[in-house]
């Protein structure tokens, strides 16, 4: 499964837009996110497990890959 959302972060003042796309394979399970160039990589994976509990959603079997593009 392939998916890519639009979103946007705040610098600042300023809005910075963010092409968001995910792929759901067949594997092992686990999460991967690219393009963040950061130690807050292992910060987001946590917060993305935390939030699809909290709304009641399963995390879905296989591995899931997330990139954040730009990747600054």
């Amino acid at each position: 499964m392939f998916a890519k959302i639009l979103s946007a972060t705040i610098t600042g003042f300023d809005a910075a837009p963010i092409q968001v796309e995910t792929d759901i394979s067949g594997g092992l399970p686990g999460m991967t996110l690219v393009g963040l160039p950061d130690t807050s990589v292992n910060e987001s994976r946590e917060r993305l497990r935390a939030a699809l509990k909290n709304s009641g959603s399963p995390l879905p079997a296989g591995r899931i890959t997330i990139n954040l593009a730009p990747a600054d």
